[in-house]
């Protein structure tokens, strides 16, 4: 580790982590103390460790939330999903974990495929400005976005709005297709998402040490072990970058 990385990535002595409460697979409760635990608040306690000084946890309800903070100084490193808008602001790390995103939809259905998803006249709910939304909104050229601020939200206005399709995370859907009679998880994704390290760009040696950090955690089987303590369903590791 560089003099350089550790005042990049720790200029006030201690590791801020912007942390997504948002992410229900990576954030899996809270301690005593009221700090966030899960697989995300470990992989930042094991990079301040590394670094060798203490690690304080930023909470954000919401990812959008968090990679608008990027150039507040508010966090030193944000763990969230790598996106292309999300990168023009944060140097991201290859991914840690990934994520598989497809679609649920209702009963009596026509959409077998993820493919077939994409037609006109097809309303697809989707929690707004989360990786896999940023994703559809790059990629959907037919099929009408309807946005949530929240992923119940999004469940209930698919429900209540009798939309065609439901995007979201599979760990989260196989939860929601029990609540409807008759849904199903159409097999396959249509995207990843990459959960990755970012800090902000100018912190070009803390990013190489970030990106060093994540491929060795991934070797090393860390990154497996702390999905196994926490027994999360749904998270796999990356490849390497």
């Amino acid at each position: 580790m560089s003099q350089e990385a550790l005042a990049e990535l720790a200029p006030h002595g201690v590791l801020r982590a912007g942390i997504n409460l948002g992410n229900f697979l990576l954030v899996t409760g809270k301690s005593a103390s009221g700090d966030p635990e899960g697989v995300a608040p470990d992989m930042a306690r094991e990079i301040a460790g590394r670094l060798g000084v203490p690690v304080k946890y930023v909470p954000f309800a919401r990812p959008g939330e968090l990679a608008d903070a990027a150039s507040s100084d508010v966090w030193d490193i944000g763990l969230i999903g790598a996106e292309p808008a999300r990168a023009e602001k944060i140097a991201f790390t290859p991914a840690y974990v990934e994520i598989e995103a497809t679609y649920l939809v209702p009963a009596g259905s026509p959409l077998r495929t993820v493919e077939e998803v994409d037609r006109k006249g097809v309303r697809i709910a989707v929690t707004a400005r989360s990786a896999y939304d940023l994703w559809l909104a790059r990629n959907i050229k037919d099929a009408e976005l309807v946005r949530s601020d929240s992923l119940d939200g999004a469940y209930d206005q698919f429900v209540a709005e009798k939309l065609d399709a439901l995007a979201g995370l599979r760990p989260r859907l196989l939860s929601d297709v029990r609540k409807l009679p008759g849904a199903r998880i159409l097999d396959g994704q249509f995207t990843a998402v990459q959960q990755a390290v970012g800090t902000a760009r100018q912190n070009t040696a803390g990013a190489q040490f970030l990106r060093d950090f994540v491929e060795e955690a991934k070797a090393s089987g860390l990154v497996a072990r702390l999905i196994e303590r926490h027994k999360v369903q749904g998270l796999s590791v990356a490849v390497p970058g």
